[in-house]
């Protein structure tokens, strides 16, 4: 195949991509690709004689969008339905304010998740704390020991990380929970009661080029 110059032509003419090409720019899966193409993300500017999917060298850009909403927690139907209004909007200012609307609902809800996690941060740095006095134990024994511990640890009481784990389960009472489930029995059960999340499709993995 040809070489890509910077400016995404050979000899003054657009340099169409395969496949495989925009998976390897974009650290995705070829199977990837053809799923962003089933659901209307991507599409291909032509085909070779050989039957090849070719792709303008903007599907790269369009590809690392669809990174970007991923890692903002859209789902692909999600990013699809974004595509959607906005290239069938009557007019170009309504469409942008559309999108403006979208991304300041993101952005409250990004830092809403930055709040809890350096809530569960603090949570973590707490228990790790207390976990390194365990190193020198001054009365090591059965794990029963660790419930009403009396070593010094820093702290007043154990952090809610350490504390939960601690809890002694009730006496005589016996769970009717089979100590091991198989993930066949989980998945056959989901599937009766219709669980999206068992209907997902899985994660893209690699194919051939084509």
């Amino acid at each position: 195949m040809r070489s890509l110059l910077d400016d995404g032509t050979v000899s003054g003419k657009p340099q169409l991509l395969r496949i495989g090409d925009i998976a390897r720019a974009t650290g995705k899966t070829v199977r990837a690709m053809h799923l962003y193409e089933e659901l209307g993300l991507l599409q291909p500017a032509t085909r070779s004689t050989g039957g090849f999917r070719l792709y303008d060298p903007s599907a790269v850009e369009r590809v690392r969008w669809i990174e970007l909403l991923h890692g903002l927690g859209f789902s692909l139907q999600e990013m699809r339905e974004v595509l959607k209004n906005w290239w069938s909007a009557e007019h170009g200012t309504t469409a942008m304010a559309d999108l403006r609307e979208l991304f300041t609902r993101k952005l409250a809800q990004t830092r809403e998740a930055i709040v809890r996690h350096q809530r569960l941060e603090r949570e973590l740095e707490e228990g790790l704390r207390y976990l390194e006095t365990c190193e020198t134990c001054a009365a090591p024994g059965a794990v029963q020991r660790c419930v009403h511990c009396q070593q010094d640890h820093g702290g007043a009481q154990a952090p809610a990380l350490v504390a939960g784990i601690k809890t002694a389960p009730e006496s005589g009472r016996r769970s009717t929970r089979p100590a091991f489930v198989r993930v066949e029995d989980l998945v056959d059960s989901s599937s009766r009661r219709g669980d999206p999340e068992i209907l997902a499709r899985p994660d893209p993995e690699k194919e051939p080029d084509r």
